[in-house]
Order: structure tokens, then C-alpha cells, then sequence
């Protein structure tokens, strides 16, 4: 299945990204989103797409995902990522089905796609917290 966006710019760095669900404001403005902003909620909404899907199979209940995702590029060019970690907090899990939710987590980061992908370039880390 095919992906396509669209993008115009202003001038050489701010621009508008066009999707099939939404725009977001790109460039180094206030209110933009970066290149590597971009990817790494890409990541975190595909991570989350991928854990809601497991749960949903699971019909294990939560009542909230809180994601921060931290990339570190290295100093070469290209600036590819070096690491990325991905902390997730999970609000509402009942202690008896923690276990169950972190083994979800680990398979929704191995049928990620975007996760797999980045993880051919960058060393990834995930932590599940539970509040």
C-alpha cells in the first residue's frame, strides 16, 4: 500500500506537509514541526497504532498513552539518528494485566514498521512505565 504526501513551500526552509487526514506546518517558524520531529511522532503514532491494535485483540482495557520519544543524531554526515528511545506511560492497567501490556508493547514494537525501520540505522529503546 502506497503512502503519498504533498508539500509546498514558502521560501526555502517553512512549508506546509499535506496529508490525507491533515496539514502540519513545517520549517524552523514558531509552531513548525522539524524534519526529525516529524519521524519520531511518526513513530510514536505508529507504535501506538500498532499497541492499540494488539490490545484491542487482547480486549485488555487502558485509559491512556502518554509517549515521549527522544533521538539523538550522530555527528557524521548524513546526520542519521543514532539512538532513539521510547518512553511509554500507560495510565488505567490493572496490576494483574501489566505483564500482558508490556508483552503487547514488545510485539507492537516488533510489527511496527516504522520502528523496524529505524531501528536499521539507530539503537532502540523502549520503557513502559505504569501510573
Amino acid at each position: 500500500m502506497a503512502t503519498n504526501v504533498k508539500m509546498v513551500f514558502d521560501n526555502q526552509t517553512n512549508g506546509i506537509l499535506n496529508g490525507s487526514h491533515g496539514s502540519v506546518r513545517v520549517g524552523a517558524e514558531d509552531g513548525s514541526l522539524s524534519a526529525y520531529e516529524m519521524v519520531l511522532g511518526g513513530l510514536g503514532a505508529c507504535v501506538n497504532h500498532t499497541l492499540q491494535s494488539i490490545l484491542d485483540k487482547k480486549k485488555i482495557e487502558i485509559h491512556g498513552l502518554n509517549y515521549e520519544i527522544e533521538g539523538v543524531k550522530r555527528d557524521d554526515v548524513p546526520a542519521t539518528l543514532e539512538t532513539v528511545e521510547v518512553n511509554i506511560t500507560i495510565s488505567g492497567v490493572e496490576e494483574s494485566d501489566q505483564k500482558k501490556v508490556q508483552k503487547s508493547v514488545d510485539l507492537a514494537t516488533r510489527y511496527c514498521s516504522m520502528y523496524a525501520t529505524l531501528s536499521e540505522v539507530a539503537s532502540m529503546t523502549t520503557n513502559v512505565h505504569f501510573k
